[in-house]
């Protein structure tokens, strides 16, 4: 039982520090992707390239035995390895003015650059950084948003606003930002260590609960067999001279008053 806990814990811990899934990596590594840049998805997981199964839309593609995919047309882009399951959605957008991340841990404390493309590389002046709605910046030539060092407060939907040549003012669509807490080198070292800890403890637990159980279980004598028709139960002297015994009843059924038969010994 011990042994069965130990593992179980093990697993579980191990599942914790490094569970494999389906990774969609895009390159260039920016998200939006945009068809201009003529992008290329690549699916990593488990087994091998031939088994690969591409989505675009949620609709699955006629393409597959590939893990490498250049998207012709704009869409949300998905694959599948056996093993591993489906990856995250990738977007790739064709649209007037987009604004791009990059593909990448956005960790507290780091710095990221945000910038906002026309379509098909056409010129944006007037960019204007939006965060949940509320404006930012305004650049006259630039079209970066850099911010550093990266807070907490950071996360959120960004967008931009500008002017695409002679195409007009033109506004991109909100995409998600996700700080994610600095952690220290050594803090996921301790962090598995202890989890394997609690581990022991609870297997160790378990072990002193269960075996004492089961060797009282083991110690305890084992009942005695039903006495046979005709054994003597049990026998009292009333006449120092006369002894009486009792009989089992009929039919091996446990005695009862009607059921005594006296007999002298």
């Amino acid at each position: 039982m011990a042994g069965k806990v130990a593992l179980l814990l093990w697993a579980q811990t191990l599942g914790l520090a490094g569970a494999q899934t389906t990774q969609l990596l895009v390159e260039p590594p920016w998200r939006p992707a945009v068809l201009w840049d003529r992008v290329t998805l690549t699916c990593q997981g488990s087994g091998t390239a031939s088994a690969t199964i591409w989505y675009k839309d949620g609709q699955r593609l006629w393409r597959q035995g590939s893990d490498h995919f250049k998207p012709k047309t704009k869409g949300t882009y998905q694959c599948c390895r056996p093993g591993t399951g489906h990856s995250l959605p990738v977007s790739v957008s064709e649209d007037w003015l987009v604004l791009q991340v990059p593909v990448k841990a956005l960790v507290e404390g780091d710095t990221v650059k945000l910038r906002c493309r026309g379509w098909r590389n056409n010129t944006v002046t007037s960019v204007s950084f939006y965060h949940e709605e509320k404006k930012l910046q305004e650049l006259r030539d630039g079209t970066e948003l850099s911010l550093s060092p990266l807070q907490l407060h950071h996360s959120g939907r960004y967008s931009c606003k500008g002017s695409v040549d002679y195409w007009g003012w033109k506004e991109s669509a909100p995409v998600p930002v996700t700080v994610t807490v600095h952690v220290a080198a050594g803090v996921g070292g301790a962090l598995l260590f202890l989890l394997l800890l609690v581990g022991v403890i609870v297997a160790w637990h378990q072990w002193h609960r269960v075996v004492p159980r089961k060797q009282q279980e083991r110690a305890l004598p084992d009942p005695p067999a039903p006495p046979e028709e005709g054994q003597v139960l049990y026998t009292h002297v009333v006449d120092p001279q006369v002894t009486y015994a009792g009989l089992q009843g009929p039919q091996g059924r446990p005695p009862e008053p009607g059921d005594i038969y006296r007999n002298v010994l």
